[in-house]
């Protein structure tokens, strides 16, 4: 299962600020429980069954870690208010807790948001073909990293 390190070191990393606001996925193929494993594979499905319609995966792997490591609890309902409806203090209130709840679920220890960047596609494909073409492929990027470009590809295409 696939694990974001945030400010923290990793294989081959080099830092001068002591990795301040560096984020890097490690994999390790124990971790997780079959609930989680499962909840994962679930989630990649639903990302790839809505690719068309939702381009962004929202970063729901991510987004499952940091709630399962920040314990908010559950996220309020949403309110629903009519358009010709009145919006009431309780609504307002209830709105702005149910924000709060999940920006602090998804929030990362040292205060910031992670994100996925998945604007521009264009990084990927060189670092691809430069690993192939300087013989490094298999050295730096292992089987799950290979398994996961390809799906990223899939997925974006």
């Amino acid at each position: 299962m696939w694990k974001l390190k945030i400010g923290e070191d990793g294989e081959s990393l080099i830092s001068r600020n002591n990795f301040i606001g560096r984020e890097h996925w490690e994999f390790d193929p124990n971790a997780g429980t079959d609930e989680e494993r499962a909840e994962v594979e679930r989630l990649r499905q639903q990302f790839t069954n809505n690719r068309f319609s939702i381009k962004q995966s929202s970063d729901l792997l991510m987004r499952l870690q940091l709630r399962k490591e920040n314990k908010c609890g559950p996220i309020p309902a949403a309110v629903q208010v009519g358009e010709e409806e009145k919006i009431t203090k309780e609504a307002l209130i209830a709105t702005m807790r149910r924000a709060l709840t999940f920006y602090s679920s998804i929030q990362a220890h040292d205060g910031h948001w992670p994100a996925d960047f998945a604007g521009p596609l264009f990084f990927i494909q060189p670092l691809v073909i430069e690993l192939y073409i300087t013989g490094s492929l298999d050295v730096i990027l292992g089987a799950e990293h290979k398994k996961e470009i390809i799906r990223y590809l899939y997925n974006h295409q």
